[in-house]
């Protein structure tokens, strides 16, 4: 005798829970296309990927963006507008914004990529993470799609803006570093890991001195991190030596 138990799918589970962490509930037929990879379509008779999603979830996610920045600092030239958009709608902060939600644990993956790690690849969350923005759209309407994107997004949004001129850590490191006449920063990398599936460390040198590691999963992520613990670590320094007003 089967139990109630026994009968529920885990996969619709899944995806209730990843649209409790979304807060929106969507048709389950376009929520599985956006979890579609590629891979998984081409290995199972062609099915439709979350490609055209992901497209539409772009836009939507650059128009909210930008319209949030474009209200919320009426000083900015477009130059610097244009900067701050790149530092929130780039591949490494789409996939912790998808990493958070969890999302690889539900993504549709081919063997290849199953094998190879792809349910963590920056690349591969990053773009679901877009393709969940389409769907919304398509689903709930442009009114919901904005509110996830201010769910997901406002916080990098003030992040970027506390970032100053650089709008990232390696920027803003060698600024603040040019500014203190500390010379140019550098950076020491160590990999580890199978070729599929690399692990980077970086340290950020600045004249004989190492900062705190950074680690990544590709050299560029590593020395965003390295980068802001040293840009941290010099801002309390120098707000120590710096005599009380």
């Amino acid at each position: 005798m089967t139990s109630e138990t026994d009968s529920i799918d885990p996969l619709v589970v899944g995806r209730q829970e990843l649209m409790a962490r979304l807060d929106v509930v969507l048709d389950d037929g376009i929520l599985e296309r956006a979890l579609t990879h590629r891979s998984y379509a081409y290995e199972n008779g062609g099915l439709p990927t979350n490609e055209r999603l992901e497209f539409l979830g772009d836009s939507v996610l650059g128009l909210v963006v930008t319209d949030t920045l474009f209200r919320g600092h009426p000083d900015l030239p477009e130059g610097q507008l244009a900067k701050l958009r790149a530092a929130v709608v780039n591949s490494r902060a789409l996939a912790g914004v998808g990493r958070e939600l969890g999302l690889g644990a539900h993504l549709r993956l081919g063997r290849g990529e199953e094998a190879t790690g792809g349910r963590d690849k920056s690349s591969i969350v990053a773009d679901t993470v877009e393709a969940v923005i389409g769907a919304v759209y398509i689903d709930r309407g442009l009114a919901s799609a904005t509110a996830l994107v201010h769910r997901l997004f406002d916080p990098l949004i003030e992040q970027a803006a506390a970032l100053g001129a650089g709008l990232d850590w390696k920027t803003s490191i060698q600024e603040l570093s040019s500014a203190l006449s500390l010379g140019v920063p550098e950076y020491v990398i160590e990999e580890s890991g199978p070729d599929h599936q690399k692990a980077f460390v970086a340290r950020m040198r600045l004249g004989e001195e190492l900062f705190g590691a950074g680690h990544g999963a590709s050299k560029k992520e590593a020395e965003q991190h390295a980068a802001k613990a040293a840009y941290q670590s010099l801002l309390q320094r120098q707000s120590s030596t710096e005599p009380p007003a």
